[in-house]
């Protein structure tokens, strides 16, 4: 299965061929950081390959000091961007990078005892479909 995606001003595209092993909500303090919101939404696939079909160049890796949290981002837009996980052998793609459809719900939010405060309770969050008026 191949899933394409790109970042938000489309100088990086990518294809991810594979399936999706998991797909994780992260509450932990550095996918909080890495992210600026309430978790990260990445997804697993094992033995999976990325090929950058444009943009290579500006794909910049970090990986925080003496830790495996490892994120790819575009330079131009700091998009996230999937990253080849050595240590599991799979690739992480944070879901909001794809420009196809995410094929599996959420497999599971980790790191709970972390999460922020203010999203323990939004069930009845009001909803719009775009801007408040």
């Amino acid at each position: 299965m191949q899933h394409q995606g790109s970042c938000l001003c489309g100088a990086v595209k990518y294809a991810v061929t594979g399936s999706f092993n998991a797909f994780y909500l992260c509450h932990c303090a550095r996918c909080k950081k890495g992210t600026g919101t309430a978790h990260g939404a990445n997804l697993f696939a094992s033995n999976a390959q990325i090929d950058w079909l444009q943009g290579l160049e500006k794909v910049k890796r970090y990986q925080h000091l003496n830790t495996r949290h490892v994120k790819s981002f575009c330079t131009d837009c700091g998009s996230p961007l999937p990253t080849h996980d050595h240590d599991l052998n799979c690739v992480v793609v944070p879901a909001g990078s794809l420009d196809t459809d995410v094929p599996i719900s959420p497999s599971a939010q980790i790191f709970v005892k972390s999460r922020a405060a203010w999203f323990n309770d939004i069930a009845h969050t009001h909803c719009f479909n775009g801007l408040p008026k």
